[in-house]
């Protein structure tokens, strides 16, 4: 019983533009341009850079998953080069990260699915939440099917958001091509604006890189990636880069049929773009990001189940969560994230914190760079497939601090209490779990019970195929 290598190069691209390409480029490009001053030339620059930046740490990333080439590569890359327990803090936080963010994509499209029939209205929250909940059950259900299932499904949800991405961006060129006057007027005088300040450039940075989270996707899913040596790394260039260009050409075309401050006015740019071009055709807009949402929310859990999985193979999460079941899924693990989903769900204030987290999340990439220089020292022989430059990976430690230590510069003084006291409370819990692990032979009967009603059998532990695959990189293990 292992998780099969089925994902190749094209269902790793389908993955991670599923990943990344979300609701941020249909309803959310304003960030940018409103950190920017409404300086067209320094909002494209911010858009191209947060894409060139996203491809450096990827590529970081990359080396982590083609050294481990196993599921939750991310996880156990930590607990290999820093130790047991920055393992568990990673574990930690990525535990509230997945769950708000999961909980924060369902309840969206539920409101933006109910929200037709208000007639104006407010949305009930108790409808916004029956509905967010059954689409969240129904994503999970999805993913215990395995991930071929999750695969065409990614595929569709993604061929409908890029289709209408492009369309987007082959309209923005052609009107400027026919060169009418009110499509060429954002540009001509765009070099006058107004240049932003040093805060401004920050802010409009971490709204840009938002659009572009995601491409960790396959590091945590290397397992199953069929020759990742070669795969996650080619994977990874091509998709980030289209990712780019598609990004550029359809803020262009934002800007060729709005004004900025219509931009930075709407909460649904696309919706407005739309509207203006083919008011007929909103609802293809919409389409495209419930697609967009779906095919996010469905990607976290895939991932968050995967990291699980190999938590709980590491002696950090009871045994239970790394049990496959007939369809070679860990089922228990997806339970798992559900489950805490819909609790944020419930209790929607939650929602609330997740500022704090998603801070809290650059603490970890910061810490696997620093991993990565450590186990470039203490082991320079490791076999590594892939082997990122040393420029790329300070780069993506100084991206990590610049986005860790720009929110103190423009947060009060109780917010980094905050998000101080949730990271080291993962800490107090690692202690705990080191004190329940001398107990848990007392809990094998339940998990012998859960394995039975979830029909779920033991996985083996993948660390032969990583020291066999190191040796032929072009082989491919089931």
């Amino acid at each position: 019983m292992q998780l099969l290598r089925v994902v190749g190069f094209f269902r790793g691209n389908i993955f991670l533009l599923s990943t990344i390409v979300g609701t941020g480029i249909f309803v959310s490009p304003k960030g940018v341009l409103k950190y920017s001053a409404l300086n067209v030339p320094v909002s494209l620059s911010i858009w191209a850079a947060c894409g060139l930046l996203s491809i450096i740490s990827a590529l970081c990333h990359a080396e982590l998953g083609t050294t481990f080439p196993k599921n939750g590569a991310s996880y156990y890359f930590l607990k290999r080069s820093l130790g047991s327990c920055i393992a568990f803090l990673s574990l930690w936080i990525k535990l509230f990260v997945f769950s708000l963010g999961i909980a924060t994509q369902v309840l969206l499209l539920a409101s933006y699915i109910i929200q037709p029939f208000c007639a104006g209205c407010p949305v009930p929250e108790i409808s916004k939440k029956c509905l967010a909940l059954a689409i969240l059950w129904s994503l999970g259900i999805l993913n215990s099917q395995g991930v071929l299932k999750v695969a065409w499904f990614e595929t569709i949800s993604t061929l409908i958001k890029m289709t209408i991405l492009c369309f987007i961006s082959l309209t923005g060129i052609v009107l400027l091509i026919i060169g009418k006057k009110e499509n060429v007027a954002r540009f001509e005088n765009a070099l006058d604006a107004e240049v932003p300040d040093g805060p401004q450039i920050a802010e409009a940075f971490l709204q840009g890189l938002y659009a572009y989270s995601g491409s960790s996707i396959l590091i945590n899913m290397a397992g199953e990636i069929k020759n990742p040596a070669e795969n996650i790394p080619k994977s990874l260039i091509t998709s980030l880069s289209m990712v780019t260009v598609v990004y550029l050409l359809v803020n262009v075309s934002y800007l060729a049929v709005l004004t900025p401050k219509e931009i930075i006015s709407s909460d649904s740019v696309a919706v407005m773009w739309m509207d203006r071009i083919l008011p007929s055709m909103q609802q293809v807009i919409s389409l495209g990001i419930s697609s967009s949402i779906l095919g996010n929310g469905c990607c976290i859990i895939l991932m968050a189940s995967r990291i699980f999985y190999t938590a709980s193979q590491e002696g950090q999460l009871p045994l239970i969560y790394s049990m496959l079941n007939k369809h070679l899924c860990p089922a228990i693990a997806v339970t798992q994230i559900v489950l805490l989903s819909s609790v944020v769900i419930i209790s929607s204030q939650l929602i609330n914190i997740i500022s704090y987290v998603g801070v809290a999340s650059w603490y970890v990439t910061g810490l696997q760079m620093i991993g990565l220089l450590k186990l470039r020292y203490q082991d320079p022989n490791l076999p590594r497939p892939y082997k990122v430059r040393l420029p790329f990976i300070f780069g993506t430690i100084a991206i990590s601090l610049f986005l860790i230590f720009t929110p103190m510069i423009r947060f009060s003084k109780i917010e980094h209490i905050f998000q101080f006291v949730f990271i080291f409370s993962g800490l107090l819990c690692y202690w705990l779990h080191v004190q329940f692990t001398k107990h848990s032979v007392h809990f094998d009967k339940i998990t012998c019970y859960l394995q039975l009603l979830f029909s779920v059998s033991p996985s083996e532990n993948s660390d032969e195929c990583i020291s066999t695959e190191k040796n032929d990189p072009k082989k491919t293990y089931l």
